[in-house]
C-alpha cells in the first residue's frame, strides 16, 4: 500500500510538472491544448477507494489550476471524471478478473481500452471547455477546442500506452 502511494505521488508530481512546464504552453491553431493529465485519473485500478480517486483528482486539478491560472476549471472537471471513472471502468472489466485490475491496453485489449479512454477524454474536454467558455455563443470555437484537445490528448495517451507495451 505504501509503495503504491509513493508511486502515485511520484506520478502526480510528474503530471503536474509536465503539464505546467511543457504541455500547458502548447496551443495548436489557438484551440488544441494537450491535456495529458487526464490519463492520471483514468489509471486508477478496480476497487480503488472512491474517496481516494476523488481526492487525488481534485488535488491534481487544484495544482494545475494554480499553475495555469484557470481558477477551478481543472479541479471541477477532474472531480467529475473521478466520480464517473470507477463505475464506467466496471463496464469494461470481465466479472472474473482480478480485484486490482488496472486499465491499460495490455489488460483490457485494444478495442475495450479505446472505448474506455476515448469516452473519458471526450467527456473531460466537454466539461472543461464548457466551463471555460461558459457560453455556447461561439460554438465553433468551443467545438474546435473540444475536438482538437481531445485528439491531441488521445494521441499522447495511446503513444504512452504503446510505449508501455514495448518495454
Amino acid at each position: 500500500m505504501t509503495i503504491d502511494l509513493l508511486k502515485r505521488a511520484g506520478w502526480f508530481v510528474v503530471f503536474v510538472l509536465v503539464q505546467a512546464v511543457v504541455l500547458g504552453r502548447i496551443h495548436l491553431f489557438n484551440c488544441a491544448t494537450p491535456l495529458f493529465y487526464v490519463y492520471f485519473v483514468t489509471q486508477f485500478p478496480r476497487n480503488y477507494p472512491k474517496w481516494g480517486i476523488l481526492l487525488w483528482s481534485f488535488l491534481l486539478g487544484l495544482m494545475l489550476d494554480t499553475f495555469s491560472n484557470t481558477p477551478g476549471l481543472a479541479a471541477a472537471s477532474l472531480t467529475v471524471i473521478a466520480a464517473i471513472q470507477p463505475y464506467y471502468f466496471e463496464l469494461f472489466v470481465p466479472r472474473d478478473s482480478v480485484e486490482d485490475l488496472k486499465p491499460a491496453l495490455s489488460t483490457l485489449g485494444p478495442l475495450k481500452y479505446s472505448y474506455y479512454i476515448i469516452i473519458m477524454v471526450l467527456l473531460y474536454c466537454l466539461i472543461f471547455y464548457s466551463l471555460e467558455l461558459f457560453t455556447y455563443f461561439n460554438w465553433v470555437q468551443w467545438a474546435l477546442c473540444v475536438g482538437g484537445s481531445a485528439a491531441i490528448t488521445l494521441m499522447l495517451i495511446f503513444t504512452f500506452e504503446i510505449a508501455k507495451l514495448n518495454r
